[in-house]
């Protein structure tokens, strides 16, 4: 007895002791497969400097249909992963709508701070209904909050693909948040003006986003005559240059700063359309104009980069749609049509700026190839295969939409339509005469990075009313497109010196249980759960009361 009462008090010593050590030091495990759980170095460091509670209200409660309840559970087990790490993180589930009164008002309210809903099919008891869901986090620290979006939509994605894309965007999007809500000092980006750019209007909602990231100031080159001196230093005070369509070629002294510029290590993303060609130009009696060569004088800028853009037209039968009227007066009608120089480009995701997209749009765009030197390059972006190339000048009809497209032609595909370019790149103007002086001339420079895109639209947002909209949403189709996300992980590649973008390179894998094999195998398995262990209860329980009469004779 006194030996069965000493074995209980050391299994309760030894639980005690293993409790108090658990308080001090514990292991949390992954058991995933593709390490689902494991945080990366970037997004640990995104949340080790909190030093007060990090509210988030995850708006992701209430009657969910199961892709959403995958998503609520992996959401849950992402931000105790972050907990984990730093305890001010703290989290919970609201459902915006339940117990409001005026449903449509509140929705009106989400909107207006930018959460979109998602209207979702919901199946329970036979009985089918719609539900308004808000997939959105509300990260809070101190003063400020940062908008988390949970559901990555990706055209045609099947709800299991919609399920992974949106799991695998999370822990960057928390990360992202994080690192968002501790910026203490933002790089900057300088808007290049001068050469007959885009208005600001049209940048606007894109440089709204990237205010939340970076400082932005207007550089305008064309004072580069007058006093070159101090628009070369006004520019290196920059982090990055953003050159977004511009109209009017550059001279050479504009080059040179650029080219300077870029030389001693400043990043530049470049938006050219090498051809002038508006939709808006169409829109006349004869519904027909003239598609142009535009010359910018950059041919031999990029050269040196090893990239050479050429003066045409993509024709894409992967495309986006324009909506014209017909008829007149209070009978006419807007009717959705193909517009085949309006590609619609779906990402290789092989790079953590085009991964995990949804299709971009590009509107009138050219292509570009890519020259061998020594510079590593990666193509970002390219037509389908099913696409060509038109050169120019080329007169467009509006009237083209009416004739089927002879797919026959469309066999040269797969043109560049975005190019990464790294090294350390050389000065263009390298044993060249310079065509102005500076104090400090770099003919090599450090690292450093620069994307082309062949397209000046992809930056461009429709105006409503005088008001700048979503950039990547068509207002005419009521369409949304990955411009906007595509060219924020642009800037994000360019100037991140944390990592933080690498986090969209991991792949996840949910597994998801086949519909089709349990419609018809539901029969089967509902006999196999419920009907094998009632027979084999019934059969042990023969068993022993036979063993039992048999010992006992009872």
């Amino acid at each position: 007895m006194k030996k069965a009462v000493l074995s209980i008090i050391k299994a309760f010593a030894l639980l005690l002791i293993v409790n108090v050590l658990a308080n001090y030091f514990h292991e949390r495990i992954d058991l995933t497969e593709d390490g689902r759980y494991t945080l990366s170095k970037a997004a640990l460091n995104s949340v080790g400097q909190f030093n007060a509670p990090v509210i988030i209200d995850i708006l992701l409660d209430g009657n969910l249909p199961s892709e959403f309840v995958k998503l609520k559970l992996e959401t849950q087990q992402l931000l105790e992963e972050f907990g984990a790490e730093n305890k001010n993180i703290k989290f919970n589930f609201v459902n915006p709508l339940e117990g409001a009164t005026q449903i449509d008002a509140v929705i009106t309210d989400l909107q207006a701070l930018g959460l979109t809903p998602t209207n979702v099919t919901v199946e329970q008891n036979g009985k089918v209904s719609q539900e308004i869901i808000f997939p959105w986090a509300m990260v809070n620290y101190n003063n400020s909050t940062v908008k988390v979006p949970l559901l990555k939509n990706k055209l045609g994605a099947t709800t299991e693909e919609r399920v992974n894309n949106s799991v695998q965007h999370l822990e960057y999007a928390f990360a992202d948040a994080f690192t968002k809500l501790n910026i203490k000092e933002k790089k900057k980006i300088a808007i290049i003006k001068g050469n007959g750019e885009l208005d600001d209007i049209f940048m606007a909602d894109y440089l709204t986003t990237i205010k939340e990231y970076y400082n932005i100031g207007a550089i305008t080159l064309d004072s580069v005559a007058t006093d070159p001196e101090k628009v070369s230093e006004q520019l290196n005070g920059f982090d990055l240059a953003l050159i977004a369509k511009p109209t009017e070629a550059f001279s050479d002294e504009e080059k040179f700063i650029l080219d300077q510029y870029i030389a001693g290590g400043g990043k530049s993303l470049w938006l050219i359309d090498q051809v002038a060609m508006e939709l808006d130009s169409l829109f006349n009696e004869e519904g027909t104009a003239m598609a142009l060569p535009r010359n910018l004088n950059l041919n031999d800028f990029f050269f040196k980069y090893g990239i050479r853009l050429n003066t045409d037209l993509i024709n894409d039968l992967y495309f986006t749609q324009i909506v014209l009227a017909t008829g007149e007066g209070n009978s006419s009608q807007y009717k959705p049509v193909p517009w085949y120089y309006h590609p619609m480009v779906f990402s290789k995701n092989d790079h953590p700026i085009n991964n995990n997209l949804e299709a971009i749009r590009f509107q009138f765009t050219g292509s570009l190839d890519t020259l061998p030197n020594d510079y590593r390059k990666h193509v970002l972006l390219s037509s389908s295969p099913l696409s060509k190339t038109e050169t120019v000048p080329k007169p467009i009809q509006l009237d083209i939409i009416n004739t089927p497209p002879d797919k026959d032609f469309y066999n040269n595909g797969n043109k560049i339509l975005g190019v990464l370019v790294e090294g350390a790149f050389k000065s263009t103007f390298m044993n060249r005469v310079k065509p102005l002086k500076l104090d400090k001339i770099v003919d090599q420079g450090p690292e450093n990075k620069m994307i082309v895109l062949t397209d000046g639209d992809l930056i461009r947002n429709q105006v409503r009313n005088g008001r700048p909209l979503e950039l990547g949403y068509d207002k005419w189709t009521n369409n949304f497109f990955g411009n906007k996300e595509f060219l924020i992980n642009c800037l994000n590649y360019l100037l991140d010196d944390t990592g933080l973008i690498n986090i969209r390179n991991k792949k996840v894998t949910i597994p998801f249980l086949d519909v089709e094999k349990i419609n018809d195998q539901k029969t089967k398995w509902q006999l196999i759960n419920i009907g094998l262990p009632l027979c084999l209860t019934l059969i042990f329980g023969f068993l022993i009361h036979a063993i039992r009469k048999k010992k006992y004779g009872a």
